[in-house]
């Protein structure tokens, strides 16, 4: 028998790995847009350029990405882009193909970065995450949803390779947008908690820094909401920090767990139950404070904090009946039922007793 033989020397070096992608370069502040030639450049993306927008935000903040860009020298093409379906992906992915296009730079909410993402995850080109609301906190993330017939779902994507954002722009946007963003960030606390329960239960895998990283986000909302309340330049900045938190988070975790546990089940199915009613921000905030209520924690101080910044924390906030919003709960479940949450075991009488609750006062 030789040494290499005898399995008591065998080699025990941890070869665990993971490919992490994070942006490069993240730029924020009063007049940030202006730096957005600058981050392109420093980038080495010198080739043709794409920018993707919705059709009102292409004639704002879209027009003066266009100016910069060609004032500065590049090739730039726009597009307008719709309703994030895989029909629209591919009409997007095939003209920026037939473009040429090097680089993706998404100008908008949520919807447009989240067509972008998948875009640039599909032809395997970057993209810069250029945010005009603080409305959800997908920003920075690899993660991006996307409609089906069955509701929306959660698909893999690259994360911007540049953020830039512009307070000043951030802070124009309604306040009921920059409220959804908080409100979809505080959701950390919840998704935490169901993460960890479903470690203890079902032997999910963890990530220690996703979580650590994710509970900072939702605390810094929390500890700010007398800031965030004015809406101004400072309230933006605050809350694009913690948006831009919680994306890391799920880049490190590699899924959207650390921010996305049973509230985002239910706000799903909010959302299919009542249609463009609600925003998805609106939808988690409430049931953050559901979640919150089941896991027997301090949900009361979530509500508050949701109160102080003017989002909705009942039904009747939203414009919806109580049995819509209870028929969500019950519902959750049925949403990614590979993911394991508290609202998986909610009966509807603990789903009357919860939405009850919402109106009580302190």
């Amino acid at each position: 028998m030789t040494v290499n033989d005898n399995r008591i020397l065998k080699d025990k070096t941890f070869d665990k790995s993971r490919w992490i992608q994070l942006p490069r370069d993240v730029i924020a502040g009063h007049d940030a847009l202006k730096q957005l030639p600058l981050v392109v450049s420093d980038l080495g993306m010198r080739g043709p350029l794409m920018v993707l927008s919705g059709e009102q935000t292409m004639e704002t903040v879209g027009s003066r990405v266009l100016t910069l860009l060609k004032d500065a020298g590049f090739t730039v093409e726009s597009l307008i882009v719709g309703q994030i379906t895989y029909e629209e992906v591919t009409r997007v992915a095939n003209a920026a193909q037939d473009f040429g296009a090097v680089l993706l730079i998404a100008v908008g909410g949520g919807r447009v970065i989240d067509i972008a993402k998948i875009v640039s995850y599909n032809i395997d080109i970057q993209f810069i995450s250029v945010p005009t609301a603080a409305s959800h906190d997908g920003i920075a993330s690899s993660r991006a949803s996307i409609h089906t017939e069955e509701g929306s779902i959660s698909v893999a994507a690259h994360p911007p390779l540049a953020i830039v954002a512009d307070t000043g722009i951030l802070a124009s946007a309604p306040r009921r947008l920059t409220a959804a963003g908080y409100a979809d960030t505080i959701a950390n606390y919840t998704a935490i908690l169901d993460w960890d329960m479903s470690i203890r239960e079902t032997g999910e895998m963890s990530s220690e820094y996703a979580t650590a990283l994710s509970m900072i986000a939702a605390e810094l909302m929390v500890e700010n909401a007398e800031t965030i309340k004015e809406y101004d330049e400072k309230a933006a900045w605050v809350v694009m920090k913690a948006l831009f938190a919680s994306g890391v988070a799920m880049s490190i975790a590699g899924s959207s767990r650390p921010a996305s546990g049973g509230e985002h089940k239910f706000a799903h199915m909010l959302e299919r139950i009542a249609p463009g009613k609600v925003l998805h921000g609106e939808a988690c905030g409430i049931g953050t404070i559901l979640s919150m209520y089941f896991h027997g924690g301090d949900w009361k101080r979530i509500r508050e904090s949701l109160r102080i910044i003017g989002a909705p924390t009942t039904p009747k906030d939203l414009g919806l009946s109580d049995a819509e919003v209870i028929e969500a709960v019950v519902r959750a479940k049925e949403i990614r039922r590979e993911r394991y949450t508290i609202f998986d075991s909610i009966t509807e009488e603990q789903a009357e007793a919860a939405v009850a609750a919402l109106y009580e006062e302190d």
